[in-house]
């Protein structure tokens, strides 16, 4: 039993590889999606796990064996094993607790700032534009979804490179990736060797967009420069914002812009990437489910409902 609920805490360390190859060898939309949904799902198992770890402790402990009424001694591995592990996952879910309510926190404040500072500001249709000399451009999500951009930034670039601009943001309002980048970002506080995987999925959704917007603008050429002037614009300062906000300057621009001057993405080996990453979950995902069983049949032996 102890040995399977490991499992959901070792598989995430082989994600953080296995996400850059899914960027190199999919189409960026399709590893976007497979990325986020296999870091969600290993960060809900390695939660399972270290719970039952934290359950299987407390059912040695002689007051809390009373609570749960058991009138046999709970069988699992040596205490010198079950309680260390206990008393360590314990702490891990308080840290992980923690650290995500100071996240959740602080993007909420500066997402009430960047809609505040939105509000502010000129708008047509879904275009805000904020008088600011930081150059500055992000795709805001809310009721309604916003293209914030700053006057320094609008001076920064020309006429057809402000179209591919603001088509790669909208590109993120349309996809919804805010919600990418926060299930990246819940994901990261659930494991520490998911926290890596959050910059390949941040990255996937600027791809995801870059495409979008030359398809849109329909010059590839065109959309690189946009984002190399922009990101070039912005490097010296950027405006606050919340993490979970998609922008056309983040990420490793040089990576993105040479993947829009070359052809365009043809998958090598994608399913075998995309079997793996579906191996990793799956298996994660079993073992989570049968270490799981295993510990409530075991407590229902030690209860005396079951027979060994």
């Amino acid at each position: 039993m102890t040995a399977l609920l490991l499992l959901p805490l070792l598989l995430p360390i082989a994600l953080p590889a296995l996400a850059r190859r899914a960027l190199d060898r999919l189409a960026p939309v399709a590893a976007l999606w497979a990325v986020t949904a296999c870091a969600i799902v290993l960060a809900g198992c390695s939660l399972a796990a270290l719970g039952s770890f934290v359950l299987i402790g407390l059912l040695k402990i002689p007051l809390f064996a009373a609570v749960g009424e058991l009138i046999h001694p709970l069988r699992t591995a040596s205490d010198l094993v079950v309680l260390p592990a206990a008393a360590t996952s314990v702490g891990a879910l308080a840290v992980c607790g923690w650290t995500l309510v100071r996240s959740v926190l602080h993007q909420t404040r500066a997402f009430r700032a960047a809609r505040t500072q939105a509000g502010h500001g000129p708008a047509a249709g879904d275009l805000c534009v904020v008088d600011s000399p930081r150059p500055d451009a992000y795709a805001l999500p809310g009721r309604p979804h916003r293209i914030v951009v700053t006057t320094a930034m609008l001076r920064s670039l020309d006429g057809r490179e402000r179209e591919a601009l603001f088509a790669h943001e909208r590109a993120h309002n349309d996809g919804g990736h805010h919600y990418f980048l926060a299930a990246a970002e819940l994901a990261a506080h659930c494991h520490p060797a998911l926290r890596p995987v959050r910059e390949t999925i941040r990255l996937a959704a600027e791809r995801v967009a870059d495409e979008a917007a030359a398809s849109r603008v329909g010059d590839r050429r065109l959309t690189a420069r946009a984002i190399a002037r922009a990101a070039l614009a912005g490097q010296a300062a950027r405006s606050e914002r919340p993490d979970f906000v998609a922008a056309a300057t983040s990420g490793p621009v040089p990576q993105r812009v040479q993947a829009l001057l070359a052809a365009p993405l043809v998958p090598r080996a994608g399913r075998t990437i995309a079997g793996l990453l579906i191996a990793c979950t799956a298996v994660s995902c079993a073992a989570s489910a049968v270490g799981m069983a295993d510990f409530h049949h075991r407590v229902e032996i030690a209860q005396g409902d079951e027979k060994p």
